[in-house]
């Protein structure tokens, strides 16, 4: 008489069932074990290339998809000694049958955690990268761990989506996805223009490297810090602290300022003063003017201060002077400093002031 182990069960012994139940028990009990030792295994293997980098950051990025992936490849390798009940294996909807739908979800579940492991991967070898880039001055280096890391999640997503095709659809379909590709290549770059532009666009950034993130930029109507460049597109911080999005292709195609590479900033100011100024008057603040620039550590020499040109009601007096690299509250003070010395030079020699523009 068989015994209740050997007693079958949806056309299976009680056996296979325990040993399921225990294979994934056990599995479930020592899965963190597993995913802790194999990613100090490839910690090991690239702490060569990054001593600045830590086990912990590791076992963060990829614990979690290594214990969903070793449940899963346990629960497949055991679920393989089954026999799939008959009397379960009906048929869904049109060819598909229980037994199908079910490989095709257990295929599912494990290209996902593939590709969550690679992801995770790629986010690991980027922070490697990120913390030898902080190690330079050069912005250029955090700039292509950005890029590598868009770019090769990109791929693995493109490929990725292939695999779930051809499992739930049948190699038959990518066959015929890949041959339309060839036929249709025409349409499909038609159609995609526009992302390939931007595309070809971010490696022309990354190559050419007419700005960098952290770069002060003017393109068209926008102005402001760049924070991001993706493979798509360049995420630009305003002065007014908007966050503006500028495809790489209208980066590479505009006239670009890149305000950050300049080396001094230029101020040009033109004064009208009434032509009842006397000639003696106004050469004494023409020369004000000129002490007062030199007088300004800021300032580089040579500064310009002429009288430029004279109208039928007004005198045009021309200052043109350069200084260094001074950001934001400091160049603004400066500003002020040489104006309100300019002001007090017209009222002490008491000028009257009828136009001023500032180029």
């Amino acid at each position: 008489m068989p015994s209740f182990l050997d007693q079958p069960l949806l056309g299976n012994p009680v056996r296979n069932y325990l040993i399921l139940v225990m294979v994934l028990l056990l599995v479930f009990s020592v899965k963190r074990y597993l995913s802790r030792g194999i990613a100090a295994i490839g910690f090991r293997l690239l702490k060569r290339w990054s001593p600045q980098i830590e086990r912990k950051e590791l076992a963060q990025l990829l614990i979690r998809p290594l214990e969903y992936f070793l449940l899963l490849l346990a629960f497949m390798l055991t679920i393989d000694h089954f026999r799939f009940p008959p009397e379960l294996d009906v048929t869904i909807y049109n060819q598909l049958t229980l037994k199908r739908l079910t490989g095709i979800l257990l295929e599912i579940a494990f290209c996902i955690c593939v590709i969550w492991i690679l992801l995770r991967f790629i986010d690991f070898i980027a922070l490697i990268l990120e913390k030898q880039a902080h190690l330079t001055p050069d912005m250029t280096d955090n700039q292509f761990v950005v890029f590598f890391r868009d770019f090769f999640k990109a791929i693995i997503f493109i490929m990725g989506a292939v695999v779930l095709i051809r499992v739930l659809f049948g190699p038959d379909l990518v066959n015929k996805l890949v041959t339309g590709l060839g036929i249709g290549a025409a349409a499909l770059a038609l159609a995609a223009k526009e992302s390939i532009e931007n595309l070809i666009g971010s490696f022309i950034i990354f190559f050419d490297k007419p700005f960098r993130v952290g770069d002060f930029v003017k393109v068209d109507a926008y102005q402001g810090t760049v924070e991001k460049i993706g493979l798509r597109s360049t995420r630009i911080r305003t002065l007014e602290k908007t966050f503006v999005t500028v495809p790489n292709k209208k980066m590479v195609d505009s006239i670009l300022d890149n305000l950050s590479l300049r080396t001094q900033q230029r101020v040009a100011m033109h004064l009208e003063l009434s032509t009842e100024t006397p000639a003696g008057s106004l050469l004494k603040v023409l020369q004000g003017i000129q002490q007062l620039l030199g007088n300004n550590s800021n300032v580089l020499p040579g500064f310009t201060v002429n009288l430029h040109d004279f109208h039928k009601d007004t005198y045009l007096v021309q200052i043109i002077y350069n200084t260094y690299i001074i950001e934001g509250n400091q160049y603004a003070a400066l500003r002020e400093t040489i104006n309100l010395g300019i002001i007090r030079l017209l009222e002490a020699e008491g000028v009257k002031l009828a136009k001023v523009t500032v180029g």
